[in-house]
């Protein structure tokens, strides 16, 4: 099996993983702050990655890579976590994950301005294409404010984690890809903690079961767990070329909302994920 097809095929788990976290995060914020879900989640992943760092006796980063890990974690443990955390009081996942279907052009993008790759100008036709279809698409479906606000935040959510991604997978060529996340969440410790002590007083403790096993998913699969694959599966395929394979995410994420929430993907939400998916592949063909 060659390096790329292992790549996508990593890059393929952590999608999966990846595709279920907006259902879950809906589940969660239905109850629980969305600050805490966004950030606190990073504080549950820290701690199991300050476990497994320690009991593998990994290596500490070098200096150099320092700046990567804070840009990085700003982008992935941050952004990404309490940009979509925010987005999902508002918006239904299955809308949230068409909107995010830019994400793997977004992501390519990134990947020229921090992994050095160089994407042809076909690819940016067909990522053009997709971004508009995605714009028409939370047009459409904005009803209100509160609809457009989301798609902001989804917005932001979307440069964050693309950001992330690209220098996630650049420094997992050095560093490992679990130890790269693992690096990611205890550089951004000092910085989110406060923000998740001040939450805690709106916590409802009491919060049902459901609440808590989803935040247990983001916290522990889709903060953690998940860029064990992710991440190989850039070093070994490419961060463009593996960030394709997030076309797939939309479909898992629609599977999600229906199997978790009940939510009903219209005809219309189908239409325009088929459309954005389309323009992603053959983006990668280009």
């Amino acid at each position: 099996m060659s390096h790329t097809t292992r790549g996508y095929l990593l890059a393929f788990a952590g999608v999966v993983i990846f595709g279920m976290t907006l259902p879950f995060t809906r589940i969660a914020v239905a109850e629980l702050p969305p600050v805490f879900v966004g950030l606190g989640r990073a504080l549950v992943a820290a701690v199991i990655a300050a476990i497994m760092l320690s009991v593998t006796h990994s290596p500490r980063p070098v200096r150099r890579d320092l700046l990567k890990l804070l840009l990085a974690g700003f982008g992935i443990v941050i952004g990404f976590p309490l940009f979509s955390a925010i987005a999902m009081q508002s918006a239904p996942a299955s809308h949230g994950g068409v909107v995010l279907g830019i994400l793997p052009l977004a992501t390519a993008a990134a990947a020229i301005a921090f992994a050095g790759e160089n994407p042809s100008l076909k690819f940016w036709a067909w990522a053009v294409a997709g971004s508009v279809a995605v714009v028409a698409f939370a047009v459409l479906n904005a009803g209100g404010s509160e609809f457009y606000g989301a798609d902001l935040w989804l917005l932001g959510s979307i440069i964050a984690a693309a950001v992330g991604y690209a220098i996630s997978g650049d420094l997992t060529k050095r560093l490992g890809g679990w130890q790269v996340i693992s690096w990611c969440l205890l550089v951004m410790v000092p910085i989110i903690i406060v923000p998740v002590a001040l939450t805690l007083p709106e916590v409802n403790w009491q919060a049902s079961t459901s609440a808590w096993l989803a935040f247990a998913y983001v916290a522990v699969f889709s903060q953690f767990l998940g860029f064990f694959f992710w991440n190989n599966g850039m070093a070994l395929a490419g961060v463009a070329k593996a960030g394709q394979v997030q076309l797939l995410q939309i479909f898992v994420t629609l599977a999600g909302s229906w199997a978790l929430l009940g939510e009903t993907v219209s005809a219309i939400t189908l239409g325009f994920a088929l459309v954005v998916a389309f323009c992603v592949w053959m983006g990668r063909k280009a």
